[in-house]
């Protein structure tokens, strides 16, 4: 799925928007090709988990990992550039029902595009990539409050990182663990 999360263009791209603006009587584009929007694809991990009656309210699926990727637009092809590097292709992926995702049943084993026509159905379908993206817009909002279009990604990463170990102990922990079971060979 994809997400659009508002940036600070670069200075070559600020040239190009001066003249959208010209061309566009002063104004910005609305929506997906917005100039003040960068594209990120965004990835979840989930596993059906039986939903207890404390939760029930809650969705039946439990996220393992995402992953976000800055799209240069929004082509068949660079989707499936990104969809090829990040996905093993024995998986199956669910996704909206936009037409840049047509061309992925010829990569993953199965693939379903679910057109959502309300807003109560998409978190049923993809909870974990909109709580992924709404998360990530929370805190580039509350953090930084403006981002640079170079610098999206490397924000992106951190904050995938550190979603993707939130079920860690602590870090202390994770690097005893490490040090203790790492090999050593000795190069002789």
């Amino acid at each position: 799925m994809k997400g659009f999360f508002e940036i600070v263009p670069n200075k070559e791209r600020r040239d190009e928007i001066v003249i959208e603006l010209e061309n566009n009587g002063g104004k910005y584009k609305r929506g997906k090709g917005s100039q003040k929007q960068a594209t990120v694809l965004v990835m979840a991990e989930s596993i059906t988990v039986k939903p207890t009656k404390k939760y029930r309210h809650k969705t039946n699926k439990k996220v393992r990992y995402i992953k976000m990727k800055l799209l240069c637009d929004l082509s068949k092809e660079s989707t499936n550039v990104q969809v090829e590097q990040a996905i093993d292709s024995k998986v199956s992926a669910i996704t909206d029902g936009a037409n840049n995702y047509n061309d992925l049943a010829k990569n993953l084993t199965d693939h379903k595009a679910v057109v959502i026509k309300d807003k109560k159905e998409t978190l049923k379908i993809l909870p974990w990539v909109h709580i992924a993206i709404s998360n990530a817009k929370r805190l580039l909002l509350d953090v930084h409050h403006s981002i640079g279009e170079e610098y999206l990604q490397s924000y992106l990463d951190e904050f995938c990182y550190k979603f993707n170990r939130k079920y860690f102990n602590s870090v202390f922990d994770r690097v005893l663990t490490n040090s203790v079971s790492m090999k050593w060979e000795a190069n002789v």
